[in-house]
């Protein structure tokens, strides 16, 4: 039996810098407004013609396979968390295998959304813990703003979220004190349409339903999300899915060095934060910088937290996300 242990990471945001002054040039909204609700100033958008996901995604990957100190093609196994592909299918795991030039390995996808970068390392874990793979490549990766509605109507979720990608290199570590000591996932479907994007999608809205009706005023595909509902049962979840982590390996908050959140909302990861005790330099957020970038926002918030010292060889690092589905994990990671 072997543990999984993060042995390279990376990120990659496009230059494109879109502060709440911009959006409120084309929508009614302002700064004090966003940032009272979010916390965020400003956030990332490509630029036309510019980067996909699976590009985002590779540009991080290459980061992280280099300061893993390892060679493309010892990559065994490819993870790739996302809510926005680039094609309704094939998903961009096969792209990354692709554009990398990795042999012809594995290449799956996690649609879990905000907690799809949680999901994608607990897979990476279990295939490693079992000894089927030794290196697996982890990317979270989100082009939303092509996708929002930026306009008035849209601004209550428009404004919340931004477009990057990380990636991590999960490798095989035969100290089993040492790596992913437990990760813990949950979903609670009956609130799936709380947060959500309804179509194009076979079950309620096609395509062909889309350009028949050709209305305007269609909104089915735009996101939707109860804002309120959804940060209620956010700051619940998030609480419970940390504790479940740090029972099931005989530890207490107060024996956490890094937690690192989800960036959905800085009022959440606040919330979080006085509940669990914590001091400001034992949770990290750059949501004031990226938005909201769903399962990329914890493998940058995490490559950010390790370039500025944050995270040390030897510290208890926390993972935790909640989203779309309702989904929900956590990870507990001895660095």
């Amino acid at each position: 039996m072997y543990n999984s242990k993060i042995t390279g990471l990376g990120y990659f945001v496009p230059e494109n810098v879109v502060t709440n002054d911009d959006l409120a040039k084309v929508m009614d909204t302002n700064d004090e407004w966003i940032q009272e609700r979010t916390g965020i100033k400003e956030r990332r958008h490509v630029v036309k013609g510019g980067d996909t996901t699976t590009t985002m995604g590779v540009k991080a990957a290459k980061i992280a396979i280099e300061r893993a100190g390892i060679d493309k093609d010892d990559i065994d196994f490819i993870v790739f968390a996302t809510l926005s592909p680039d094609y309704y299918f094939p998903g961009p795991g096969v792209l990354v295998q692709r554009d990398l030039g990795i042999k012809t390995v594995g290449a799956l996808d996690v649609r879990n959304q905000c907690s799809g970068f949680i999901y994608a390392l607990s897979v990476a874990d279990q295939y490693i813990k079992s000894g089927m793979y030794k290196n697996i490549l982890v990317i979270g990766s989100e082009l939303h703003s092509h996708g929002l509605d930026m306009t008035t109507r849209g601004r209550s979720v428009s404004v919340i979220f931004g477009d990057g990608a990380g990636a991590a290199v999960i490798s095989r570590e035969e100290d089993t004190s040492k790596g992913v000591l437990s990760t813990h996932l949950h979903s609670e479907g009956q609130h799936a349409e709380e947060l959500s994007l309804i179509a194009p999608g076979m079950g309620k809205r096609w395509v062909t339903d889309i350009i028949d009706e050709n209305d305007p005023n269609d909104e089915s595909y735009f996101p939707y999300m109860n804002g309120q509902f959804v940060f209620k049962n956010a700051v619940v979840r998030f609480s419970e899915v940390i504790m479940e982590g740090l029972k099931a390996n005989d530890l207490t908050p107060s024996d956490i060095n890094m937690l690192v959140p989800h960036q959905a909302n800085l009022r959440i990861s606040q919330f979080i934060q006085k509940k669990f005790g914590l001091a400001d330099d034992q949770v990290f957020n750059n949501i004031m910088k990226y938005g909201n970038t769903t399962a990329a926002s914890i493998p940058i918030a995490l490559t950010e937290a390790w370039e500025s010292g944050k995270v040390k060889e030897g510290d208890l690092v926390v993972l935790a996300a909640f989203g779309s589905g309702f989904t929900w994990g956590s990870a507990i990671i001895k660095w």
